[in-house]
């Protein structure tokens, strides 16, 4: 049997909630608007500056499909087969990071696109979107750098990937710290009872999402009459959703709960919050027991008036698993319950590419701005790595080994990624790159193939290159660029020059040395 463990917290005067997280952002996707505040006071930003993301196109749903202002908007992706959004300098710590879909038919094909979704390189959920209504995922998680990255993935059967907002989140350290900080937590479900409202900013600071739940299963609706406030809690529960619960019909029947669970048999977290409504007469109690299946947890629970009880669990359920909370022999009042959350716990968070390889990559975006249009974690997930390079499969963290990038339209110089020593391949040729080919590239151990050729690079072939055992070296079509030793043409750029193809000298060299030498020779004679 799994460990429950009881929390709770005096709803007094002292125990004031302190909002310590100090991130709170919100992008409208596809939006050109510099900023604007929603009818909950979330002030929203447009994508369209190119801050957090490159590419992509910006679409609205048609009027008579529009949901919200926010929902009006989306950025959707025609070509290639990843995208993400970039969102730096953020201070490390538990985030909340949510992403909301919306297709709306705004390319009125009647096709709503289905693609995968991810974070910091880890897979996140497969995204099914719709016509008519809008779905958003939910991630809490400790952050292992000061970014975060939100990626969509296209399928190969799934339609162009779209997102309509983005949002994260900051949580304070001691929030969901039950579970280990590399483990992710995804919602599955997360309930504010006796309401129908949905509670979020400004009643829950860290703006998680409360869908109101009242009446239906057994249960009937019962508002709180205590007085309450902001709590320090472990998990931090807004009183907003602790003014309304529901109860079972009569104080002998149980109340059965809708817990959400994936069709498949999967660890999950559960929160049970627990507040009593009222001030109870002598002659009245409420106790009860959360059962799942049909075994009993082995804790009774007394809900107490202007106090607050969480109850925590991890375990393993399958989509048959139930909980209920049935009543105790005695209690005169029937099972009560506030708020419940529900999450799925994740794989090990991934260390995401070697951080130098990561570093390297960023000089050659820095010196590139025909590779600034990819980002997210270059090698992870495997299936959905940069379409330019290649990674290792068999470590980890994983290692760039290679680098194609012929013909992509670079010019100017190579910059210095003698950081990324796993790099087996570097593939350049067909480019317009100038400028002397730098030295440090012989510094890398694992270098098996270096193609520079057809581009503009001068000066001489370092000699630590042309020497390198094992290394297949070309150069050719480089009119300016001349070997190690050699005297370097003084004609007119571009109108001939030297290459060096494997480390060998080609033969238009030696014969433009040979013509020289018999014009001088006729011309003395003479």
């Amino acid at each position: 049997m799994a460990a429950i463990h009881p929390l709770s917290c005096l709803v007094l005067s002292l125990c004031i909630l302190s909002v310590s997280a100090d991130v709170f952002l919100s992008i409208d996707c596809g939006s050109s608007t510099n900023s604007y505040t929603d009818k909950n006071l979330i002030a929203w930003t447009g994508d369209g500056d190119g801050r957090y993301i490159n590419g992509g196109e910006s679409h609205t749903v048609p009027q008579n499909n529009s949901i919200s202002q926010v929902l009006h908007t989306l950025r959707a992706f025609p070509t290639g087969k990843k995208h993400c959004y970039y969102i730096d300098s953020i201070r490390r710590g538990r985030v909340l990071v949510r992403a909301t879909f919306y297709y709306g038919n705004y390319d009125g094909k009647s096709s709503p696109p289905t693609f995968d979704l991810f974070f910091d390189g880890n897979p996140w959920d497969t995204v099914e979107t719709s016509s008519s209504e809008y779905s958003y995922y939910e991630v809490i998680y400790v952050m292992k750098k000061d970014t975060i990255s939100v990626c969509v993935g296209r399928r190969n059967d799934g339609g162009l990937p779209l997102i309509s907002a983005l949002e994260i989140r900051g949580l304070e350290s001691y929030m969901y710290q039950v579970i280990a900080e590399d483990l992710p937590l995804f919602t599955l479900r997360r309930v504010a009872y006796g309401t129908n409202a949905t509670i979020r900013s400004i009643d829950d600071p860290y703006d998680r999402i409360w869908t109101g739940e009242v009446g239906g299963r057994g249960s009937t609706p019962v508002t709180n009459t205590a007085l309450l406030n902001p709590i320090i809690m472990v998990d931090s529960p807004p009183p907003a959703v602790l003014r309304h619960a529901v109860t079972a019909v009569t104080p002998n029947s149980s109340l059965q709960l809708f817990m959400g669970f994936p069709p498949y048999v999967a660890p999950v977290f559960i929160n049970w919050f627990f507040t009593e409504v009222a001030v109870l007469e002598p002659n009245q109690s409420r106790n009860f027991s959360i059962f799942m299946d049909n075994r009993s947890f082995p804790r009774r629970i007394e809900p107490i008036y202007g106090n607050l009880t969480q109850l925590y669990v991890n375990l393993t359920v399958s989509p048959n698993t139930t909980f209920s909370l049935v009543p105790n022999a005695g209690s005169t009042l029937p099972p009560l319950i506030s708020a419940l959350e529900v999450y799925l716990i994740g794989d090990v968070l991934t260390e995401g590419t070697n951080a130098t390889d990561v570093d390297g990559l960023s000089l050659l975006q820095d010196a590139f701005g025909v590779l600034k249009g990819w980002s997210g974690d270059p090698c992870l997930p495997a299936a959905y790595s940069w379409e330019w390079i290649n990674c290792s499969s068999d470590s980890t963290p994983p290692r760039v080994t290679a680098l194609f990038l012929g013909s992509f339209g670079l010019s100017g110089a190579i910059p210095n990624i003698s950081s990324m020593d796993a790099l087996q391949i570097i593939d350049l040729h067909n480019n317009s790159l100038n400028g002397s080919i730098p030295d440090s590239l012989s510094s890398l151990p694992n270098l098996k193939q270096l193609n520079l050729a057809d581009n503009k690079l001068s000066g001489s072939v370092p000699s630590s290159l042309s020497q390198k055992n094992g290394l297949n070296l070309v150069v050719s079509g480089n009119p300016d660029l001349c070997l190690p030793g050699a005297v370097c043409p003084t004609t007119k750029p571009g109108s001939s020059g030297n290459s060096l193809i494997n480390g060998k000298m080609k033969n238009n060299i030696l014969v433009t040395i040979i013509t020289t030498l018999i014009i001088v020779s006729i011309n003395f004679t003479k």
